[in-house]
């Protein structure tokens, strides 16, 4: 279990997540949303930010950025 699953935030004001922390819960969200896993997957991807010149922060997806791609997928 990645570790910020267990130590962030639970009120729900990060936008942050980590790639594993994404990737942990990717089965659920396309078995909830009946999209493919790899679609999912793909849309993680597309909203992961890296690294500022290779090593200045994390990488980190953007939640409130992915739900909106996977709510304009679901609405197609």
């Amino acid at each position: 279990m990645p570790a910020d699953a267990l130590t962030a935030s639970a009120s729900g004001l990060d936008s942050d997540i980590s790639p594993a922390y994404a990737a942990w819960q990717a089965p659920r969200v396309a078995a909830a949303t009946g999209l493919a896993l790899t679609e999912v997957q793909s849309l993680v991807g597309e909203h992961t930010a890296y690294p500022a010149l290779g090593f200045i922060g994390s990488e980190r997806v953007n939640v409130t950025e992915l739900n909106a791609a996977l709510a304009q997928r679901l609405d197609r």
